[in-house]
């Protein structure tokens, strides 16, 4: 009798706090996503109206929960006309799988707390102001399959620990002001699909690890200060279709049988280079390109392509 009595009592306890002790848990979405807000000093569109306590913050404009856990997994707040910087508050989404903050004005640097979102699995910060480096932190999430931050004042290298990040589709880093070299770990992103890596300061030579990128279809480097050659194992990713090396220091000759061996071009820059030699004929196999800018280079003899073969140049 007197443990039927206990369990009894115990049971009353849970029920009397387990409707409390949720309320708690998705107290910490309501809190952060409030902590966002109150960064954020310029809404001329008004998104931020909504966010208050009348509606249930799963109801707040670019906010998306989860049926289940009634948890915060998309925060959309692309192109709506902010400025202000981005709270570290952030970091206590922790079931948010998709922060799309693109093509608003928002400064300061990307706060390291990002880090904390190991459910992250798209994260746009690209169009905004960002500054300063790219947080270490950001190798903790994973799940990443689209990283972009490009057209930003981004600084320094490229951090190590980013290799960890084997699930990439997408990396767009361009427009801001990286330095050091292409990272050798790219070529640990297998699954990669676009990388976006024009208009920096990266120097160096194109690491030949990139060659196992067999998915890869788009590879933009144009205007850095990359030298040396294209390493052969790169003519080797028959996916690609945009290859943009333009505006750099690269040096080396064309092989003859590029167009065999990359027969989906439909963009090829590689103007303002070193490169030397001939023209390959095999170009006349790229039935897909539609622009082809080779000029400013130190090439040689007769331009013998059958353009015949090019509807779309």
């Amino acid at each position: 009798m007197a443990y039927l009595s206990y369990f009894l009592h115990v049971t009353a306890i849970l029920l009397l706090w387990s409707p409390t002790l949720s309320l708690a848990t998705n107290d910490i979405d309501r809190l952060a996503l409030l902590a966002i807000k109150s960064s954020i000093i310029h809404d001329p569109q008004h998104v931020l109206d909504s966010w208050n306590t009348s509606l249930h913050f799963c109801q707040w404009q670019g906010v998306t929960c989860g049926r289940r856990h009634r948890r915060v997994t998309r925060l959309v707040l692309g192109s709506r006309g902010f400025a202000g910087s981005v709270s570290p508050h952030i970091g206590n989404l922790s079931f948010l799988r998709v922060l799309n903050l693109t093509n608003n004005t928002f400064k300061g640097v990307i706060p390291h707390n990002l880090g904390n979102l190991f459910r992250l699995e798209e994260l746009y910060l690209n169009s905004n102001a960002f500054e300063g480096e790219v947080p270490v932190s950001l190798s903790n999430c994973t799940r990443l399959t689209i990283l972009q931050f490009g057209r930003n004042n981004l600084t320094g290298k490229l951090p190590q620990q980013l290799s960890a990040l084997v699930n990439l589709m997408v990396l767009a880093i361009h427009n801001n002001g990286f330095t050091g070299g292409i990272p050798s770990y790219f070529g640990n992103f297998t699954f990669l699909n676009g990388l976006y890596a024009t208009y920096n300061y990266l120097g160096g030579s194109i690491p030949h690890t990139l060659g196992r990128l067999y998915n890869l279809q788009v590879f933009a480097f144009g205007s850095n200060l990359l030298s040396g050659t294209i390493p052969p194992s790169l003519y080797n990713l028959t996916s690609l279709k945009d290859l943009d090396v333009a505006n750099n220091s690269i040096s080396g000759s064309l092989p003859k049988d590029i167009g065999l061996q990359l027969p989906n071009l439909e963009l090829f820059y590689i103007w303002h280079n070193k490169f030397t030699g001939s023209i390959p004929f095999s170009f006349s196999n790229c039935s897909n390109l539609f622009r082809l800018e080779l000029n400013n280079n130190g090439f040689t003899g007769k331009v013998n392509i059958d353009f015949r073969r090019m509807s779309n140049l």
